[in-house]
């Protein structure tokens, strides 16, 4: 077979890929003025053949000893789907043109190495070996800057690593590097250096800002290699994108509401945990976005609901946040409800970045107060209703996609309404939980004892509410176990399966215990963990999940023998007016929670239709695959069920999907002003000689071994008498406080999910940490004070742990 021909091509003649990555990211660099080292290219390279004039050329990059590198540019090379990183060879620092010869011919043979040849083939690249011959820079430092994070996926920061001199010891790991991450406000949020940095931060800077040059004349992140040279000049050395990174983490962000609007993940973060497909940000946050503004609506704060705008939440890198400044209408609108108290409610703490809007006048602060009593006092008309209507829904089922896309739209709007009365009848739990709350913080202070007993008793008294649902479900699933645990062979056939096969051998199995099961799944079923995601699994749909909870139930029953029993509410030295607000908090409790459960099915169902649609186009080809669907707005559905191109909306929902588990790793400040940026967690405040102060949410003094559970995956691990520490707790945990000897969580209010269940079965729990989960490890060993609402370090965890 005849050799291709090997030839020279100057850099100023190379204007696309076929001379390799490589190649075109220095041609692409120095037509756009970069400071480029003088190189040409040999393309075709082959040591049996070598290129005509190529000494002279030679000669001229470098005169009769100048170093120069050659590097491969092979096809397919530097591109933006492989980067072939270290596959191939590159020679520095080659001096004469022996050495050339020589450096051409390893770098030539390097291509039929057999890591190359595999890397090739897993790729699906075939194509010449190309190389660049560049002259070398006299590096006083060096190094590569990523116009992304490649570690987290974040676009906001650029990553710059530096080493003195060149930048081989970086690249073969031979060198311990500076770091450097750099916000787009040109702000150093991180740096790890040396005791003698290779770069001043002006430097740093300055390669920053050539980095995001090249990118915005790429269109698209870059990885850059670099060198500064003995008289201070940046010599950029390579550019190629970025292969690692998964879809732009901000793509679906919503519009900020105001560039000094205050958001936070507290709260909202109770009901939504975590990061959420677009189609259930698009489905169930603008449900509650619909809610919100009806409510600022029916109080005279707005005119009207504004389906184009989100201003109540926000939507960002995959996470739903609550704007606080919006909320602060019911503060400077209302009677009764300071900024500082509306801060405490939402955040625990006195929020200093919120501005406080101008007071309203008293006639019509009194005008809006009775407005918004009213409603939220009447949810039970609301509740009635929305029981009408959902004895009449049918989950989304047709059989053409544009039939059941067009039953889904006509469903959300039964979902908004649910919501709407899930956030009434919260507002009406809340309003009798905090008026509980400072008459007995008041009475506290007058007495001269301290605040915290005052929310103690508070909490002690909203414990024992009859049929809350959270609660009930908890007896339910015990009523099982405790079936279970009767009978030895029952409990002995389902601890030896597997988790899912015991539950799936369970389900209509008959007898006492299988019949009680199928109960809990008729009447509980919906419910699980971040039951308002359409792409994630109630109970009834994860069986693996469900059994591993039981499956650890029943243990923990075989062991101690006990079941779960309620707490009742302390009523000895009460008066009346406070037994009155007390059974008034208990009773919004219970209507917050029953309501929570009618949201949750409708969400339940929607969820069940929009998985029946992925399978239905997926069936027909017009989806790759069932799950992809989850990954679209809603507002795109139309476009993917019609007939039309739609390529580019797939491709988009790909990348989407797979940004997801970036987003999910991100962690954000308590509150931001402005868009929400993520944020290296930091120490939590209120920490001082071992003490995490929190606030109480249920009474009492354990001490425990900790088990920290950032997720529910991670709390399957939880054993008997521990102490669970979680950023939050949603219905899916409720479970779990069969087993625990008290819980404290990251965030959370005395009305929060785990607040609630906590009490009705006397664990003692501290909410509202604002870090427990970075500050405390597994293993470690703490007194939990839910009189107090402190979490005091006892003993670290052993080493091993």
């Amino acid at each position: 077979m005849q050799r291709p021909e090997s030839e020279l091509v100057e850099l100023s003649d190379v204007v696309d890929a076929r001379y390799g990555g490589k190649a075109l990211g220095l041609a692409r660099l120095a037509a756009a003025g970069f400071s480029v080292p003088a190189a040409f290219v040999i393309a075709k390279a082959d040591a049996a053949g070598l290129p005509a004039g190529l000494e002279a050329r030679h000669a001229r990059l470098a005169g009769p000893d100048g170093p120069v590198a050659v590097r491969s540019s092979a096809s397919g090379e530097d591109g933006a789907e492989s980067s072939f990183a270290g596959q191939y060879e590159s020679v520095l620092g080659v001096r004469g043109y022996g050495e050339l010869l020589a450096a051409i011919r390893h770098c030539a043979a390097s291509a039929s190495s057999e890591r190359a040849t595999a890397y090739r083939s897993a790729a699906g690249i075939s194509g010449a070996m190309h190389l660049v011959v560049q002259e070398m820079v006299d590096a006083r430092a060096a190094g590569v800057v990523f116009t992304a994070d490649p570690a987290s996926g974040r676009r906001d920061l650029c990553v710059v690593d530096a080493v003195p001199g060149l930048a081989e010891s970086l690249v073969d790991g031979s060198a311990s590097s500076d770091h450097y991450e750099v916000d787009r406000a040109g702000r150093i949020v991180d740096r790890q250096v040396a005791p003698s940095p290779a770069l001043a931060d002006d430097e740093v800077m300055a390669v920053v800002a050539g980095a995001r040059d090249a990118e915005a004349r790429w269109g698209t992140p870059l990885d850059l290699e670099w060198a500064i040279d003995r008289a201070g000049e940046i010599r950029w050395l390579q550019a190629r994108p970025i292969t690692t990174l998964p879809g732009d983490l901000d793509e679906m962000d919503s519009t900020v509401a105001g560039e000094d609007h205050v958001y936070t993940r507290c709260n909202i973060g109770e009901m939504m945990p975590g990061a959420f497909c677009p189609l259930t940000a698009s489905v169930s946050g603008r449900a509650i976005e619909y809610a919100m503004q009806m409510v600022q609506v029916t109080a005279g704060f707005q005119d009207s609901y504004r389906e184009d705008r989100w201003l109540q939440l926000g939507y960002f890198s995959g996470h739903l946040f609550l704007n606080m400044t919006e909320g602060t209408a019911l503060s400077s609108g209302i009677l009764g409800n300071s900024l500082e108290q509306y801060s405490l409610s939402i955040a625990g703490r006195v929020v200093d970045e919120l501005v406080p809007k101008p007071p309203k006048p008293f006639a019509r602060r009194l005008v809006n107060t009775v407005r918004l009593t009213a409603f939220a006092l009447s949810a039970g008309r609301a509740i009635r209703r929305l029981d009408r209507d959902l004895a009449r829904f049918e989950a989304p089922s047709a059989a053409e996609p544009a039939a059941l896309l067009a039953e889904l739209d006509a469903a959300t709007g039964l979902y908004d309404a649910a919501t709407l009365t899930h956030v009434r009848s919260s507002a009406r739990s809340a309003v009798a939980a905090n008026v509980l709350e400072q008459t007995l913080t008041r009475e506290a202070v007058r007495a001269n004892r301290d605040e915290d007993e005052g929310r103690s008793q508070a909490a002690a008294l909203m414990a024992g509410a009859a049929d809350v649902e959270s609660a009930v479900m908890l007896e339910h699933l015990d009523d099982v176990v405790g079936r279970l645990a009767a009978d030895s062979a029952e409990a002995e056939a389902f601890l030896g399966s597997d988790a899912a096969g015991a539950v799936i051998r369970l389900t209509g199995a008959g007898g006492p215990a299988g019949r009680t099961f199928d109960e809990f799944l008729r009447r509980h079923g919906h419910r699980g963990y971040r039951e308002l995601c359409m792409r994630d699994p109630s109970w009834a749909d994860d069986p693996e999940g469900l059994g591993t909870i039981m499956q650890a139930m029943l243990r923990a029953r075989l062991l101690t023998g006990d079941a779960v029993r309620t707490s009742p509410s302390p009523q000895e030295g009460v008066s009346r007016a406070v037994r009155v607000m007390a059974r008034l908090a208990r009773a919004g409790a219970r209507g917050r929670e029953a309501t929570k459960s009618r949201m949750v099915l409708v969400a339940h169902r929607l969820g069940h239709g929009y998985r029946l649609l992925g399978e239905r186009l997926a069936a027909t080809g017009r989806l790759p695959d069932a799950d992809l669907v989850f990954f679209f707005d809603r507002s795109e559905l139309p476009a993917l069920v019609g007939v039309g191109d739609a390529g580019d909306l797939i491709d988009r929902a790909e990348a989407r999907r797979a940004a997801l588990p970036y987003q999910a790793r991100l962690e954000f400040p308590d509150v931001c002003v402005g868009k929400p940026v993520p944020a290296r967690p930091k120490p939590p405040e209120g920490i001082e000689d071992g003490v995490i102060a929190g606030r109480s949410a249920c009474g009492g003094v354990v001490e425990g071994t900790v088990r920290v559970a950032a997720t529910i995956t991670q709390a399957r691990e939880l054993r008997p008498g521990e102490v669970l520490v979680a950023p939050v707790t949603d219905v899916g945990w409720t479970p779990y406080f069969t087993l625990i000897a008290a819980l404290v969580t990251d965030i959370g209010s005395s009305v929060s999910h785990g607040a609630v269940v906590a009490r009705e079965y006397g664990v003692p729990c501290v909410v509202n940490t604002r870090g427990a989960t970075r500050v405390l490890h597994t293993g470690d060993r703490v007194r939990v004070d839910g009189d107090r609402g402190t979490v005091t370090l006892l003993e670290h965890a052993p080493a091993s742990s």
